[in-house]
């Protein structure tokens, strides 16, 4: 696969020990070479669009926001977006070069709302809280918690008021710092539009013939979701120890269900169809079982 697909895959940004278990450390090292991915802090690597994206804000007399500012915060986003989100003062007059080049948004911001070419972390969350989908907003809220960035959360919630409340108070409600990237947190969101399906990330299940700590875990219903993709899975002794894992959890009684990255990001719903059937299996399983106990 692609240096710069594995990228995009990991929501914006990758390790290079991610990058290099996905690829090839030489193709990392041509792809750095080339410009096709750059370095942001140690060992970190990104797309250089987002670079190029603060040049151009800058350029406009604008900055940064929703998710081409997460992705200059350092948060991973669920798409990285064509055309960067750049917001400048209301009754701006834009040049139209400027304007078919970025997604344009207006507001009036004072001086601690803009940082590092962006909007503040605060107000980055509080935006993406209040206007993006669930799925988009979960992502930069499990990925700014994975940063530490928990009390920003908290109080960029506590600013949405009206217009994308609910939508705010059910993305903090359901962010966690366990996430382990994007791929998983979209995942997630499709899981939790599911009635009486309740996943937690990263998970430990533990018994004296298997230990497992699966992407997804609804606990009550043993039920197992895992993500899985070439990057993640990409080689023999990866593959061999997750057909072992599955195994194993299917051997102890759960119900192991395995999604690939295109269909989560790109069939959601073919993927809530496979989890309300999975589920609604198991319900009739259970009614089964209490009328056998009750004869």
């Amino acid at each position: 696969m692609d240096v710069v697909d594995v990228i995009e895959r990991m929501g914006g940004f990758a390790t290079r020990a991610a990058l290099v278990r996905a690829t090839s450390r030489a193709e990392v090292d041509r792809a750095l070479a080339a410009g096709a991915v750059v370095r942001q802090g140690q060992g970190r690597y990104t797309l250089p669009t987002v670079d190029t994206a603060a040049a151009l804000a800058h350029a406009m007399n604008g900055v940064l926001c929703l998710s081409s500012a997460a992705l200059r915060h350092g948060w991973e986003v669920k798409v990285v977006p064509e055309k960067p989100h750049v917001l400048v003062p209301r009754n701006r007059n834009v040049p139209r070069r400027y304007r078919e080049a970025v997604v344009l948004h207006s507001a009036d911001l004072g001086p601690d709302d803009v940082a590092a070419q962006a909007t503040s972390r605060e107000l980055t969350l509080t935006q993406c809280l209040r206007l993006l989908p669930y799925d988009e907003a979960l992502v930069i809220a499990d990925s700014a918690l994975r940063a530490g960035e928990h009390a920003t959360l908290r109080r960029a919630a506590a600013l949405v008021r009206g217009r994308g409340q609910a939508n705010a108070a059910r993305v903090t409600s359901t962010a966690s710092d366990q996430a382990a990237n994007a791929f998983e947190s979209v995942a997630r969101a499709i899981c939790n539009d599911v009635p009486g399906l309740h996943v937690e990330p990263q998970l430990v299940i533990s018994s004296p013939h298997c230990w497992a700590r699966p992407d997804l875990v609804d606990r009550d219903r043993r039920l197992v979701v895992e993500c899985d993709s070439y990057e993640w899975h990409g080689n023999r002794a990866g593959f061999r120890k997750d057909v072992r894992r599955y195994t194993l959890l299917a051997a102890e009684g759960w119900t192991v269900l395995r999604f690939t990255w295109e269909d989560v990001m790109f069939r959601p719903q073919w993927v809530r169809e496979v989890l309300v059937r999975a589920i609604s299996g198991d319900a009739q399983a259970l009614v089964s079982a209490r009328v056998v106990a009750a004869a």
